[in-house]
């Protein structure tokens, strides 16, 4: 990789985070679809303090690119790399505090163990996140869940840093948000923490459902491969016309279509696997094939769910490049 990290910078942040910080790492590791050339620094925070002196001795390079990332679960990076720092936030952030109805959880929690310690407490209300892999602070980002339901419905409050790492607090007045949307998306701020506000139910109830909910995914979601859940937004007037983004793509022939090594699952169309060294091209190829195909069939146009991470560091719904793509019909 051409660019590399100034001195100064690399100086600080060994004085502060030690050996936590990892330089030249591929992104083919970190990534869900193990995908992604070099990235230039990997910083850990384990406190929401190192996540403000992170954020803050960064934001003082603006020259220098930098992502802040939970575990990558619908994130594609190029096959070029990252030309810049990366924030993850992960196990290091990840306390969870109970109070009657209310759980306080920071950015770096994993949402399956969230859903699992709900139930654990007689706490119901999230159950549909119980198999959604990442980080609660990614899946606040894009109002994640499923059933058609988003975590913002929970929310009570979120922590938000700035760039240069100050807290900024948000209330649920101020959260507006519609399927997977959030007020968070495109504005300068990183969620450091949030607390949600549940229901007291029998934790039968709670299991009961989470089990549902576990079995169906089993059944339908490809998970032995690796992938990055929905490629394609679920868009309401679409759904009631032609059905879901994966029936759409089914329909149009397209189940199973290959391109390199990546491949639009035989299980679920909406879903992308690597069957081995896909690349960043092999996917965005994909998914300029299914959407096109899929638009000209029925009018409709499927958006993307999964951002696209350019090695610049610009981050955009993964259709935004694939339509750039050269594809044959």
């Amino acid at each position: 990789m051409a660019f590399s990290l100034p001195q100064d910078l690399q100086d600080q942040l060994d004085k502060r985070f030690g050996d936590t910080v990892a330089y030249n790492s591929l992104l083919s590791e970190i990534s869900y679809w193990k995908i992604g050339g070099t990235v230039n620094c990997v910083i850990k925070p384990e406190s929401l303090e190192d996540l403000e002196d992170a954020l803050f001795i960064t934001s003082c390079f603006p020259d220098v690119p930098r992502l802040i990332i939970g575990d990558c679960s619908n994130l594609l990076f190029d096959d070029e790399g990252f030309n810049g720092i990366l924030i993850k936030l992960d196990n290091g952030l990840a306390n969870i505090n109970f109070e009657d109805d209310r759980v306080y959880c920071e950015a770096g929690v994993w949402v399956p163990e969230l859903a699992y310690h709900c139930y654990r407490n007689g706490l119901g209300g999230v159950e549909h996140i119980c198999g959604i892999p990442g980080r609660i602070g990614g899946l606040v980002y894009m109002n994640g869940g499923s059933q058609r339901r988003g975590i913002l419905e929970n929310v009570e409050t979120v922590i938000a840093m700035t760039n240069e790492g100050k807290r900024v607090t948000f209330t649920a007045n101020e959260l507006e948000h519609s399927y997977r949307e959030s007020p968070f998306q495109g504005k300068p701020l990183i969620i450091a923490a949030v607390e949600l506000k549940l229901d007291r139910r029998p934790r039968s109830e709670v299991r009961n459902e989470m089990r549902k909910i576990l079995a169906s995914r089993r059944k339908k979601f490809p998970r032995k491969l690796p992938n990055c859940g929905s490629v394609f937004l679920s868009n309401p007037k679409m759904y009631d016309v032609v059905g879901p983004p994966g029936f759409a793509i089914e329909k149009a022939g397209l189940k199973g279509v290959r391109k390199g090594n990546a491949q639009l699952s035989p299980l679920h169309a909406n879903f992308i696997v690597n069957l081995g060294g896909a690349s960043s091209a092999d996917v965005l190829y994909l998914i300029a094939l299914a959407r096109n195909t899929v638009k000209a069939q029925t009018g409709f146009t499927m958006d993307c769910e999964v951002r696209y991470i350019r090695p610049n560091g610009e981050m955009v719904p993964a259709h935004v490049y694939s339509d750039k793509v050269t594809f044959e019909k």
